[in-house]
């Protein structure tokens, strides 16, 4: 009010003359100086007039942020100043906080003293404040403050002294607002520094000024000059009084008690905590702002020069009020270097196109402290990073053992651990819960786990990928040379038996039941025990085409001349003519009709199945949780079991045709064997289908070779071994005579 009236007669609202009239005022960072005929102005369409010498705190707040998380401070507590600015900062600015992983244990206001009366309240309310906020578990706290601020938190440090627990075993990161700085009272002179050690805070850019130093040292108190600030602050910070001036009661009182200022006192010789000798962000903007009004008035002087006689009359001052537009678009529009160096420009709203620096507080036994930039934020506005901070330079609070704080709700989860949320707490605490099986995860503080790629496997700790190797049946493991050393033996034998039975090929029991049959037989059989190897060894495209295929029509093969045999062994007994003509189409005609029609039918299935669904070599990648499994993919397991089926079902009507035909009067009993060894092929096949479902991989390759060697080898047992045993260690038997007296 007395800047908006006459210098001497403060008349509100009223200006009776244009004496001293102010061209411009400058206000402090917080403040929103306008000034109309209408109860509420609007700083839009005032805009015009207003320039803003703080950078914009939108961009002070965003390197806040980021801030918090860079140092993964995600659990913090906030103390905001109780006016207007701290409700529009708790509106408007803890949400956005909240949006980017930011969690808060408290958000408290600084008391606020309305009237001397209130001060015992106030004090309570202060040490209720403090008690939150110092037994709290978080390590970061922001205030949001104003330049008197840093008033009540050093009282917030003295109250410390009543606490049980000791401030430095409680002390916390400060992270403090550009508004505020250092200030104190008097009383406060000698307290402690020690809760402002490794506080961070942000400060308006500034630079050095040449000449600032000397320029403080120069100033003495005048009592000549009308302002007696100086006066006022040399009895304050030098601890003395001014005499030979008039005074009072309690001047006299307080010149009994302390020396008599002299005025030469050196204000180099004061205490850091005292006063600054160096610019601070405030003072900067101060200067700029001045420095900035002196450019400005120049350039209208410059501009108006040739106008001499106009400006003789009523002077430039006063030709600006009456054009104050004429002079704000100059102060708008101007842009040119201080004496520090820094350009100095405003943007389209007005506002000083500056940054941010980040200090790091420092403090020292003797009650000073140093402010040491360790970081800044450009004047951009993007939404990239737009904080650059020094880690290495930051000076920590003692209690930290200069080891980076945590600020967090709990500790992070370990790697092999996620997150699961903690009902009913804020979405920053949480706990830790061991990945699942098949998951990991190899970050700490994860959301969730995550499975490996296919060709990898959790290793133990669930907190890396290890590669899976690649297997397959092959000759160089035990169990693959175990079944080829079976397979091989399986058909040397079966040569053997082949041999001898071509050898004694004109006795009795080899041409008992049809020679022909036994040899295809004996053939099929040992190509049985060498189809085997085609499942041993890396699986190849003309492999995974041939071993099912083989296999199916070879088997057949076999079975076919099983049930060939049978049937000849009971039409022989229904043929009793030796010359009838029946006699002849069953030793000739069936056997041959039997064994070529069977296995084509086998052949027809499966080249219908290499036609339309033929196997291929295949990595089976989730079979083995650590192995990658190279195998050959049916692609149809409907062709597979259609085959198989159809083996079963010859099979099966062997073996039912050899049981009712196991009591003929047959010299050799071949019905019998051939009875015993269908029953063990059956006993095989019908206890293969479940073990080829519930295994997999070289496992279920290894089920199948076992399969067919031991189905194989119990049509050879049972119906060749008996005969190998007569032939070559009874051959009395093997004779006609004995055959007749067997007969009779």
């Amino acid at each position: 009010m007395e800047l908006l009236s006459s210098k001497g007669r403060l008349i509100p609202n009223y200006n009776c003359d244009i004496q001293k009239y102010p061209v411009a005022i400058i206000g402090g960072p917080d403040t929103e100086l306008m000034y109309g005929s209408a109860p509420v102005t609007n700083k839009d369409k005032q805009a015009g007039f207003y320039h803003q010498m703080f950078p914009n705190t939108d961009l002070q707040y965003k390197g806040i942020l980021q801030l918090l998380q860079h140092f993964k401070w995600t659990w913090i507590g906030v103390v905001s100043v109780n006016n207007e600015n701290g409700e529009k900062f708790v509106q408007n600015v803890i949400p956005i906080f909240a949006q980017n992983g930011i969690c808060f244990d408290f958000i408290e206001r600084f008391p606020f003293v309305s009237y001397s009366t209130d001060i015992i309240d106030t004090v309570k309310e202060g040490m209720q404040i403090h008690s939150i906020v110092m037994n709290s578990t978080v390590n970061a706290v922001l205030i949001q403050g104003e330049i008197d601020i840093m008033i009540i938190l050093r009282m917030f440090h003295s109250m410390s002294k009543f606490e049980e627990i000791a401030l430095q075993l409680k002390s916390k990161i400060w992270i403090m607002t550009a508004q505020m700085d250092f200030t104190s009272l008097p009383f406060q002179r000698w307290e402690d520094l020690d809760f402002l050690h490794g506080a961070l805070s942000f400060a308006v850019h500034s630079k050095e000024v040449l000449g600032f130093r000397e320029f403080l040292q120069m100033i003495k108190p005048n009592f000549k000059q009308e302002d007696d600030f100086i006066r006022v602050f040399w009895e304050e910070a030098f601890g003395c009084v001014f005499s030979g001036t008039l005074v009072d009661e309690k001047t006299n009182s307080r010149m009994d008690s302390q020396p008599i200022c002299t005025g030469d006192e050196k204000i180099e010789t004061l205490p850091v905590s005292v006063f600054e000798t160096d610019m601070t962000g405030h003072s900067y903007s101060i200067y700029n702002a001045v420095y900035i009004l002196a450019q400005a008035l120049h350039v209208a002087y410059s501009t108006t020069f040739k106008n001499r006689a106009r400006i003789s009359k009523v002077g430039l001052i006063e030709l600006l009020k009456l054009h104050p537009w004429k002079f704000n678009q100059i102060v708008r529009s101007i842009s040119f270097n201080n004496t520090a160096g820094e350009a100095l420009s405003f943007n389209q709203n007005g506002e000083l196109e500056a940054g941010f620096d980040v200090i790091n507080w420092v403090t020292f036994p003797n009650k000073s402290f140093l402010k040491v930039k360790v970081g800044g934020i450009g004047s951009v506005t993007s939404q990239e990073d737009i904080l650059k901070i020094d880690e290495e330079a930051i000076i920590w609070p003692r209690r930290f053992n200069q080891i980076r704080p945590l600020s967090l709700c709990n500790n992070y989860c370990s790697l092999g651990y996620a997150k699961t949320k903690i009902e009913g707490k804020p979405f920053c605490c949480y706990d830790c819960l061991h990945c699942p099986e098949g998951k990991i995860s190899n970050l700490i503080d994860m959301d969730d786990c995550f499975p490996c790629p296919q060709d990898q496997y959790p290793n133990k700790e669930q907190n890396s990928c290890l590669p899976k190797t690649v297997t397959s049946l092959t000759y160089e493991e035990t169990l693959g040379s175990i079944l080829a050393i079976f397979s091989l033996s399986s058909s040397f034998i079966t040569v053997l038996v082949l041999g001898i039975f071509i050898k004694y090929q004109d006795t009795p029991i080899v041409k008992a039941n049809n020679r022909n049959l036994t040899y295809i037989l004996l053939i099929s059989l040992l190509f049985s025990f060498l189809c085997a190897l085609l499942f041993i060894g890396k699986p190849h495209k003309v492999t995974c085409l041939l071993r099912q295929s083989a296999f199916g029509v070879i088997f057949t093969v076999a079975v076919s001349c099983v049930l060939a045999k049978t049937i000849v062994v009971i039409l022989a007994f229904m043929a009793t003519q030796p010359k009838s003509t029946m006699r002849k189409w069953v030793w000739k005609r069936l056997a041959i009709s039997i064994v070529f029609f069977c296995p084509f039918i086998q052949v027809v299935l499966c080249t219908v199945w290499l036609l339309t669904f033929p196997p291929f070599p295949d990595f089976n990648m989730h079979l083995m949780a650590e192995e990658i499994i190279l195998e050959c993919n049916e692609n149809s397991f409907v062709m597979f079991y259609c085959v198989l089926g159809f083996m079963f079902l010859l099979a099966l009507v062997s073996f039912t045709v050899a049981f009712f035909a196991r009591k003929l009067p047959d010299s050799f009993n071949e019905a019998k064997f051939i009875t015993f060894s269908i029953l063990i092929f059956c006993s095989v096949w019908l206890s293969f289908v479940p073990s080829y479902l519930t295994t997999g991989g070289k496992h279920m390759v290894a089920v199948e070779i076992f399969s067919i060697i031991t189905s194989s080898g119990g049509l050879l047992v049972c119906i060749f071994f008996p005969k190998c045993y007569i032939i070559t260690l009874r051959p009395e038997l093997n004779s006609k005579q004995h055959l007749r007296q067997r007969n009779n």
